[in-house]
């Protein structure tokens, strides 16, 4: 991969073979896995286990070629379908949502960065969720780790959207020891919870990734391996702080970099933990009918020890380091096992893949922006997806100065936004910090970054467009060489524009204190107002009249 840097040239972007523009209208997605063969006996549903890491970057897992050592991610992946364009968000909130309603940021109001822990926001109460569909489809729903998609009435709470059964925190990062929070000075409280209660009991209990751990297997060990499961194992590792236990450093001594050093560990417990989950389905009698996914939830923060190179950007970014993810998919169903796929996947695809793996109903309303991806991941099949709505957030940083020129009177390019169709890649506004960081040139925490390249563009430049089929790096830009290009792909984003429904980013809200609730981040609001005028309210009925306003080049209501 690394090679292919060194013989890249503008000549080979300018002459490659991709113009066509017969993408205009999305294509239907596939159908299932398919009848069974006359005569043979109907399969079960599978089990679905599906294990999200935290934070982890594009470059720390060993088949990425990284110095951490993941054995068991390395074997799993090789013995399955690697994911090689696969796509999550920037962000923690952002990807859990889209992966729990199938739907994109701009359908749900999450648009604008993360829900909070003192925030009185949660994922859309309309919207019905995966574990919600498989229950209906007779499955039972399990979710262990972090929730983070908001808390502030029991009805946002993870066995309110449909878990049978939660174990974990409710916030999005925490103390891995004490389990607890701050989320401002003199706003700190504790987060574990067990279904709708606090864990008191696991106070200092145990490191979370051995506890999120130990949880599954116990899960594991009780249930009927004959009735189907969806476990879900959201880890908080290997998110801030870093925090590992010490018997894990060891081999790592080598990086001098000390923050990398312990993240480098952390990924290794991570290892472990699936290793051991792994090992566990094997035992109790799941492993022959399941299906076990691996997927990171975005892109690694090289200021806390993580490495996506040699991609472009970091977590918080529409780079392709912000948002191509590690995933991969291992199961004895698979057809193609031992294979690389190639097709264009989105969390979001989750979604309808796995309910149609589960044999459930998904029916029109749903209003879903993932495809059936699974004759795609176990036959090879093309992808049924042809383009990525990254996002549209009004809310972020404005460009200052820039152009009207570069929106072609189509779209205001200061809002930032990024969108992928077939092999292009567009992105408006501030697509965030994006350097190319190599992670050998880590140096210590607090020093200065060495061999960093940066790439400063002019002021006021609002817009870029890579084929990121042929430059998956991101080092030329050919907006300025494909105008057409950039113009096709700005109405695209008008056109989901129209979609979009109002973003939903309240002020915190006082009463979230900790010490306000008996030291815990639990729910607060238990009143009967009408949703706080913010949450199940509109879900995709109507069109984001505000967000049109970007459409007119004029400031925003919202200031």
């Amino acid at each position: 991969m690394i090679g292919a840097l060194a013989g890249f040239s503008v000549a080979s972007l300018l002459t490659f073979g991709y113009l066509s523009w017969d993408w205009l209208e999305p294509e239907a997605a596939n159908a299932g896995r398919g009848e069974p063969p006359a005569g043979s006996a109907k399969p079960s549903p599978p089990h679905i286990i599906f294990m999200l890491a935290d934070d982890q970057g594009f470059h720390d897992v060993g088949y990425h070629g990284s110095e951490i050592h993941t054995p068991t991610l390395d074997r799993l992946a090789a013995q399955g379908v690697k994911l090689e364009n696969y796509y999550i968000q920037p962000i923690c909130t952002p990807s859990r949502s889209q992966l729990m309603t199938g739907r994109y940021q701009i359908h749900t109001g999450l648009q604008h960065s993360i829900i909070r822990a003192g925030q009185p926001n949660c994922i859309p109460l309309a919207n019905v969720t995966l574990p919600q569909k498989l229950q209906e489809a007779g499955y039972s729903t399990h979710m262990i780790g972090k929730w983070h998609l908001g808390f502030y009435k029991r009805e946002c709470l993870p066995t309110r959207k449909g878990f049978d059964t939660f174990f974990g925190s409710l916030t999005g990062s925490g103390d891995y020891y004490t389990h607890e929070i701050c989320d401002g000075p003199k706003t700190c409280g504790f987060d574990l919870h067990k279904d709708e209660n606090v864990a008191w009991e696991y106070r200092a209990h145990s490191y979370s990734t051995f506890l999120y751990t130990q949880k599954a297997v116990d899960i594991l060990a009780s249930h009927n391996p004959k009735e189907p499961m969806f476990l879900y194992i959201a880890f908080q590792a290997v998110h801030t702080p870093l925090q590992v236990p010490t018997k894990y450093l060891g081999r790592y001594m080598s990086i001098e970099n000390l923050g990398r050093r312990r993240y480098a560990a952390m990924v290794t417990c991570l290892d472990e933990a699936v290793n051991n989950i792994t090992r566990a389905l094997k035992k109790y009698g799941y492993y022959d009918n399941s299906v076990i996914i691996y997927s990171s939830d975005n892109g690694g923060q090289p200021l806390a020890g993580g490495s996506n190179w040699p991609l472009r950007g970091r977590k918080g970014t529409y780079w392709e380091g912000g948002i191509r993810g590690i995933g991969f998919v291992h199961s004895p169903l698979i057809r193609n096992k031992g294979s690389v796929s190639q097709g264009l996947m989105h969390i979001t695809d989750w979604y309808p893949t796995l309910v149609t793996l589960a044999e459930g109903e998904l029916e029109e309303n749903l209003d879903l922006d993932g495809y059936d991806i699974w004759e795609t991941i176990s036959e090879g099949k093309p992808s049924p997806r042809t383009d990525i709505l990254h996002n549209i957030d009004p809310l972020y940083t404005r460009v200052k100065t820039r152009s009207p020129r570069d929106g072609f009177g189509i779209w205001d390019t200061a809002i930032q936004a990024a969108i992928r169709v077939r092999d292009w890649k567009l992105l408006t506004g501030n697509p965030g910090f994006s350097d190319w960081i190599p992670p050998q040139t880590f140096p210590n925490f607090g020093g200065k970054w060495w061999n960093l390249e940066r790439v400063l563009w002019a002021k006021g430049k609002s817009v870029w467009l890579f084929n990121i089929t042929a430059d998956p790096y991101e080092r030329v830009d050919l907006s300025q060489q494909y105008p057409g290009v950039v113009k096709k792909l700005l109405l695209r984003l008008a056109q989901y524009n129209k979609t979009a429904v109002p973003v939903k980013y309240p002020p915190k809200d006082p009463r979230s204190n900790p010490n306000l609730n008996g030291g815990a981040w639990v729910p607060w609001d238990n009143g009967d107002e009408e949703e706080n005028n913010l949450i199940n309210s509109n879900v995709g009925e109507k069109p984001c009249n505000v967000c049109n306003a970007i459409l007119r080049f004029k400031k925003p209501v919202w200031g």
